[in-house]
């Protein structure tokens, strides 16, 4: 029997997932965010799901919005027996969920009921989490509120960085997801509902979000500076610019004022409310990520006030 897979998602997360449901079943269609302006010539960019769909020769529709008419015609005309969702950037309604025979099923990046929401893996790191993993859920109405059909979990390294996570999370949630959606779909397994006891949610990253308060511990910096990499960047103000964090560590050091720069084995480092940041790599306005040394070399009143 030819099951007909309709594919949701929009960022590199997804691209696993759709490559390893193209060579498993038949993919009919792709929905995907639309274009959007990016980089400093503000030039239309492509959602990396749509240059695989391309690539694998399936139909892509890009709607602003799904309840759109002209978007639910065409996933009607589709067909499909299975939604699958990855990273796709909107909420589904209950015509959209209602219309494959074995549902939308949504692969999360988070060991639900933790970390619902649009930022799982960055919140993980944030938080200080020892572990994450992938959930496979089939989807309702709520925001990953949905009941579980099968979940992974991996270690989150100390040197992990939310793009490595990412990287980890994107492989391992596909190799789920084809593992569950036989016996799933053969009714041989059934959805587990979420307990709401440790149920947390993970916004949407903003580009504030990036800002390094340095009020803050220096192990809570730490964190933030690996769970903002790559995007939106760790950054503060110096010299009335933007000085970004690429990787930073927690030096010894009792704290004080928080903001105070000081130099450490040759690298910059800066006053927390609690220990040292150490800046191991930084980017100033401009340029290119260098090692803190580096920067150091070429700066000459870093650790003036």
């Amino acid at each position: 029997m030819s099951i007909r897979v309709v594919f949701m998602g929009s960022p590199d997360f997804s691209l696993p997932s759709l490559r390893s449901l193209a060579q498993a079943y038949q993919v009919v269609g792709v929905v995907t965010q639309p274009d959007r302006a990016s980089g400093r010539g503000r030039e239309l960019k492509a959602p990396p799901v749509k240059l695989l769909a391309q690539e694998l020769g399936v139909p892509v529709i890009q709607p602003e919005k799904l309840k759109q008419p002209e978007a639910m015609e065409q996933l009607r005309a589709w067909q499909p027996d299975l939604i699958v969702v990855a990273a796709f950037g909107q909420i589904l309604k209950k015509d959209v969920l209602d219309l494959p025979r074995f549902g939308c099923v949504n692969v999360h990046a988070s060991l639900l009921p933790r970390w619902r929401g649009a930022a799982p893996i960055n919140a993980a790191i944030l938080a200080g989490d020892e572990e994450t993993g992938v959930t496979i859920m089939k989807m309702n109405a709520g925001l990953d509120t949905g009941p579980m059909l099968s979940m992974k979990r991996i270690r989150i390294e100390p040197d992990d960085t939310a793009g490595s996570l990412f990287e980890a999370l994107s492989t391992l949630g596909a190799d789920l997801l084809i593992e569950t959606l036989p016996a799933y779909m053969d009714a041989k397994l059934t959805p587990q509902s979420q307990p709401e006891e440790g149920a947390t949610y993970a916004p949407m990253l903003k580009k504030e979000d990036g800002r390094l308060d340095f009020t803050k511990s220096a192990v809570e910096l730490a964190r933030r500076v690996r769970a903002m990499n790559p995007w939106p960047g760790a950054w503060f103000e110096w010299g009335g610019n933007l000085l970004k964090v690429g990787r930073a560590a927690v030096g010894e050091g009792k704290g004080g004022k928080g903001g105070d720069r000081l130099t450490v084995e040759g690298r910059p480092a800066v006053v927390c409310g609690e220990g040292i940041l150490i800046l191991d790599e930084v980017q100033p306005p401009g340029k290119k990520i260098m090692p803190g040394k580096a920067f150091l070399s070429g700066t000459r009143d870093w650790d003036k006030t």
